[in-house]
C-alpha cells in the first residue's frame, strides 16, 4: 500500500473504501477499485482527504477487504449469510428464526488478536430473519497475513464454532394450572391465555391444558398422564412460593425428575423450577408471570425449544442482568434482562 498526495493520484486504484459523513449521511462515497478521476479531487478535498492509499503487493501483507473475507470464510454458521465487503467489513445476518449462540471463550481469543475485530449479538439472542448478527473486520486498511492465519488455525482447532443459530423445534406441550380458587370457579384463570401468548411464538403442539386442585394425588396423577404421553414439556402454573400449601414443587420432584433448579437469581420469576425426566423438560411458572409482561419464562422458553438443556451455572450466570428495569414500555429482549 502506498501513500500518495490527492492532487497526484489522477487514475490511479483506490486500494480501501472511503466513507463520507455529512448532512446527516454516513456511507461509503468511494469504493474500492475506483479509478480517481480529476473531477474527484474537489469531492476528496471536501471530505479531508490530503492522501489516498493505492494498492502495491506485500508478501506479508493482507488488505482489510481479503480479511474480512477470510475471517467470513473461519467462521459459516447454517442458517444465516454474509455480504459483504462493504467498507472493509462482512456482516452476518440471519435467514431463520432461532436462538443465536456465541462461543465467548473463541470471540474473546480472537479478539486479542492485533487488528481484528469482531463484535456480535449476544449469546443466547433470539433472533429473527434478516436480523444482523455479527460483524467482521480488521481495524487498518492492511494487516500482517499471520493474524488472519493465527485467527483461522484457532477456529479449525476448536471444536464449538464461533457462531450457531439453533433453530426452534416443534415440541409436544401439556400444561397443568394449579389452584383451588380457579379450579372451584371462584377466579377467572389468568394463566392459560398467557401461556398460550407465550408459547404461540414457537411451534407448539399443545394437547391439553389442565386445571387442578391443590391436592397433591390429583396433581401427580395429571402430571403422570402427559408423562405417559411422552409430552416434550410440562408447564406447570402456581402454587410455587414458599407458603406451606403450595405443592407444586413437591409433586415435580415425585415424578422423579432431576431438578436443575428451584428459585433462580433472576427478578421477576424467582420461584421458577425446572426439572427433567429423561427427555421431557418440567417447568414450574410462579406467579410473577402473570404480574410483569416479561419474566424468567420469557428467557428459558428459546432455548427449550431448541431442545438444548439447561444446566445450574446457566442460571447462576443469568445472576448478571437478572434484574428487570420494569420499563413503561418493555423492548425485551432488545435490553440487559436475562443475559446469560
Amino acid at each position: 500500500m502506498k501513500k500518495i498526495a490527492v492532487e497526484q493520484s489522477v487514475g490511479k486504484i483506490l486500494c480501501h473504501d472511503i466513507t463520507a459523513v455529512r448532512d446527516g449521511f454516513k456511507g461509503r462515497a468511494f469504493a474500492r477499485g475506483h479509478v480517481i478521476k480529476q473531477e474527484d479531487i474537489p469531492n476528496l478535498l471536501d471530505m479531508g482527504k490530503k492522501y489516498i492509499f493505492i494498492w502495491e503487493d506485500q508478501e506479508n501483507e493482507i488488505h482489510e477487504d481479503d480479511a474480512a473475507l477470510r475471517l467470513a470464510s473461519m467462521a459459516p454458521v447454517k442458517g444465516t449469510f454474509y455480504s459483504g465487503p462493504y467498507e472493509g467489513k462482512m456482516t452476518l445476518t440471519a435467514a431463520v428464526k432461532g436462538q443465536f449462540r456465541v462461543n465467548k471463550t473463541l470471540l474473546s481469543k480472537l479478539n486479542t488478536i492485533g487488528d481484528i475485530t469482531i463484535t456480535t449479538l449476544p449469546d443466547h439472542f433470539r433472533v429473527e430473519p434478516d436480523m444482523k448478527l455479527a460483524g467482521l473486520r480488521i481495524v487498518p486498511l492492511t494487516t500482517e497475513k499471520k493474524q488472519i492465519e493465527q485467527a483461522e488455525v484457532i477456529c479449525a482447532q476448536s471444536p464449538i464454532p464461533l457462531f450457531t443459530i439453533k433453530p426452534y423445534q416443534k415440541l409436544k406441550v401439556g400444561i397443568i394450572i394449579t389452584g383451588s380458587e380457579i379450579f372451584n370457579g371462584r377466579i377467572k384463570d389468568r394463566f392459560e391465555p398467557l401461556i398460550r401468548k407465550k408459547l404461540s411464538y414457537f411451534e407448539a403442539d399443545i394437547l391439553d391444558i389442565v386445571i387442578c386442585d391443590d391436592i397433591p394425588d390429583m396433581l401427580q396423577s395429571i402430571a403422570s398422564t402427559f408423562i405417559r404421553k411422552d409430552v416434550d414439556l410440562l408447564i406447570f402454573t402456581g402454587g410455587m412460593s414458599v407458603d406451606p400449601d403450595d405443592i407444586t414443587p413437591t409433586v415435580m420432584r415425585a415424578t422423579g425428575a432431576e431438578v436443575i433448579t428451584h428459585g433462580v437469581p433472576i427478578q421477576p420469576g424467582n420461584m421458577f423450577m425446572l426439572a427433567y425426566l429423561g427427555n421431557t423438560a418440567l417447568i414450574g411458572v410462579p406467579s410473577a408471570a402473570i404480574q410483569h409482561s416479561t419474566t424468567i419464562l420469557d428467557v428459558v422458553l428459546p432455548q427449550l425449544f431448541t431442545g438444548e438443556r439447561f444446566y445450574k451455572a446457566d442460571f447462576v450466570a443469568m445472576a448478571e442482568g437478572g434484574s428487570c428495569l420494569g420499563c413503561e414500555i418493555c423492548h425485551y429482549p432488545i435490553c440487559t434482562f436475562g443475559r446469560y
